[in-house]
């Protein structure tokens, strides 16, 4: 069997939370996340460049979980893809892009939590899955380690 691959997207939730309900009644989580960027210097340092922000969605039972699991300035993992699409603007025709979220989780390289999985035990089905895991975000990043450096990235 092949793996099964997505792309993937990493960042902070840089806004509030948005929700609003699809034509077919679904939930729809949207926010504007940032991406940090950093340049590696010949000395092997790393210089902090001005991050990007982009468009993030999730629909269905990802949004719901998203909109209770998620704050502003929260590190995250996504899987899904990126959808291009064209709006109007003052009759002017904008190319524009947003990540589908069809997974989202918290960046445990930058996110200290607790996992809870007395309920996971007890639960079978989707129940189950709704609600396997409680997290306890606190408000400081752990930075990740190389070697004998410490980078914030």
């Amino acid at each position: 069997m092949t793996l099964h691959t997505q792309q993937s997207l990493s960042g902070f939730i840089a806004s509030e939370a948005q929700q609003s309900v699809t034509e077919n009644g679904e939930t729809r989580f949207s926010v504007r996340i940032g991406q940090p960027h950093f340049r590696r210097e010949d000395n092997g340092s790393f210089t902090v460049l001005e991050p990007t922000f982009h468009d993030l969605v999730a629909y269905r039972a990802t949004a719901d979980r998203a909109l209770t699991r998620f704050a502003k300035g929260d590190s995250f993992i996504a899987e899904g893809y990126v959808r291009n699409f064209e709006i109007e603007r003052d009759g002017e025709i904008i190319q524009r892009e947003e990540f589908i979220a069809k997974k989202i989780g918290h960046d445990l390289a930058r996110t200290n939590y607790d996992v809870d999985r007395k309920t996971r035990r007890s639960a079978t089905g989707p129940e189950r899955d709704a609600s396997a895991v409680q997290q306890v975000i606190s408000a400081e990043a752990t930075p990740v380690r190389t070697g004998s450096s410490v980078l914030g990235i």
